[in-house]
């Protein structure tokens, strides 16, 4: 396993000395915890080992993020990324091939009737 493994501010529960975080499966060795989980995507297992040097204390969690919901920023952007994900659980609900190849024809159905982003700029004035 490739692990970030970065001082941590905690000392040790055994013997007080000092104690290292690491962060993996697959991650460079300078990521902190808080970026590893601003970065993981919904359903992805994060693997967090805390290691007194010292003494040889450890304990190791594995974390996994279960959902992500963002509070703020674009909410066009966030609207779209909870929709598609609402989506994307349906379609996975749904165990009937036939089922899903009709699904995926309308939505190509769709898609060829909405005017496209090149057609709605050429009308934009300057």
């Amino acid at each position: 396993m490739i692990a970030a493994c970065v001082p941590w501010d905690m000392d040790c529960p055994a013997c007080g000395g000092p104690v290292t975080l690491e962060v993996g499966p697959d991650r460079l060795p300078s990521t902190s915890l808080s970026d590893a989980v601003l970065d993981a995507a919904a359903d992805e297992r994060l693997d967090v080992i805390r290691t007194c040097w010292d003494c040889g204390w450890q304990e190791e969690r594995r974390l996994r993020v279960e959902a992500i919901d963002t509070t703020a920023g674009d909410a066009d952007s966030i609207e779209r990324a909870r929709l598609l994900e609402e989506i994307t659980d349906e379609l996975a609900a749904i165990e009937a091939l036939g089922t899903l190849e009709d699904t995926l024809a309308e939505v190509r159905r769709q898609r060829r009737l909405e005017p496209s982003t090149e057609d709605t700029n050429e009308d934009a004035t300057e």
